[in-house]
């Protein structure tokens, strides 16, 4: 099975900080594998074995005091 990718656009984003902090609440997430976060270009990629509930995503990014929504 091939993982799969999804990208979010994160709105709140101005620095490395905040890279981090959205890493860490989105890694806590069951069955994720890779996360690309870009606060230059308020992308976030999540990679996972199984395709992710959008709502666990963006719940995470809230979470962290950010706001995404699926791109």
């Amino acid at each position: 099975m091939s993982a799969t990718t999804t990208e979010y656009q994160v709105t709140g984003m101005s620095c490395g900080h905040c890279e981090t902090a959205i890493r860490s609440e989105v890694s806590e997430i069951a069955g994720v594998t890779g996360i690309e976060v870009s606060a230059q270009t308020g992308r976030l990629a999540v990679t996972s074995e199984q395709p992710l509930d959008d709502a666990a995503v963006i719940a995470a990014v809230d979470e962290a005091g950010y706001a995404a929504v699926r791109s």
